[in-house]
């Protein structure tokens, strides 16, 4: 048996720059940190084989290509693993529509057990580039490539997202001192508003494409990552909650179903409350609040708005790992 962790994430600024029709005709930034809050993936040989996908529904199947599951079937096609595995699937978060890039932390997560499966230890690079492919180009998904790299490589990076498809991955070096209080000023907020990533991206995209405001809007948001990382670099966070509120209120703006009334109220009420700044996390319409505050405005934010749930959370320094493996005797 092998089971794999591996961690969703939060999105600081950039979100957008990964999509292929900004970033295939100028470069996208993204600066984004893995959380504590995981993706377990279980793989294990099955005797009779058949293949058992477990997650929302059960699957029994004779072979791969007959799966329902995309992700889980091409990745199986991916390994060439035509039979005899089980695969069944736990989450720290519930998964779909709460902004923390859970479907890229299941590819990757599932990538590295079926790789130690394979007896073959799989780098992050390779993880988070295989991960792309399966949801990008073989199951066609209009998403970007942020959410894959984060998962795989964890902690707190700047990725930048380039011309020729490729993807420069580093991390963020600061003093633990500006690490730790970051931490501590930051709140996650559940709004118990989920939604599909799929349309608003798709809006995102064409608006992008064919829109030369939103390519503007879209190249500043590049820009505050840019901004963003160099500050922390510097160990300063005097701009960081101004650089979130800017940046979101250039995102709110980028596609119709990225806010709504709600999120907006809610936001303002937090702002009032003390918040210096946030963003709605993924692609928007719904899931998870960021707000940056000190830390004694956080109790006032959380009585602002009782409709929302406060989830505590930390930064994860670690990307996607194998945290168990049991010898089975069985080999492929």
């Amino acid at each position: 048996m092998i089971i794999t962790r591996t961690p969703l994430r939060i999105s600081f600024v950039g979100g957008g720059s990964d999509l292929p029709a900004f970033y295939e005709q100028e470069r996208g930034a993204v600066l984004s940190t893995a959380i504590n809050k995981y993706i377990y993936l279980t793989v294990n040989p099955k005797f009779d084989h058949k293949i058992r996908a477990s997650y929302s529904i059960t699957e029994i199947v004779d072979k791969a290509d007959d799966l329902q599951h995309e992700l889980i079937r091409e990745a199986l096609k991916l390994l060439h693993i035509e039979q005899g595995i089980e695969i069944t699937s736990i989450s720290d978060i519930p998964s779909g529509g709460t902004g923390l890039g859970s479907s890229s932390s299941y590819t990757v997560g599932l990538l590295n057990a079926l790789y130690a499966h394979r007896y073959y230890m799989a780098g992050a690079e390779r993880l988070a580039r295989e991960a792309c492919n399966i949801e990008i180009e073989r199951c066609g998904k209009t998403i970007g490539k942020q959410d894959q790299y984060i998962a795989a490589y964890g902690g707190i990076q700047y990725i930048r997202f380039n011309p020729d498809g490729s993807v420069f991955t580093d991390p963020v070096l600061c003093a633990p001192e500006t690490y730790e209080t970051l931490q501590q000023n930051l709140i996650l907020l559940y709004t118990g508003l989920t939604r599909s990533a799929d349309d608003i991206l798709v809006e995102q995209s064409r608006q992008v494409a064919s829109d030369d405001s939103k390519r503007v809007g879209t190249r500043r948001l590049v820009e505050l990552a840019d901004q963003l990382y160099e500050a922390l670099g510097q160990n300063d966070l005097d701009a960081f909650g101004e650089i979130l509120h800017n940046g979101w209120m250039v995102k709110r703006s980028l596609a119709s179903s990225i806010s709504n009334r709600s999120i907006d109220i809610w936001y303002e009420k937090a702002r009032t409350a003390g918040a210096i700044g946030g963003k709605l996390l993924g692609a928007g319409g719904g899931g998870f609040l960021l707000l940056y505050a000190p830390p004694e405005k956080h109790n006032d934010i959380v009585r602002a708005l009782p409709d929302l749930q406060w989830k505590p959370f930390y930064f994860s320094p670690q990307g996607s790992k194998v945290i168990y493996v049991e010898e089975s005797g069985y080999k492929p």
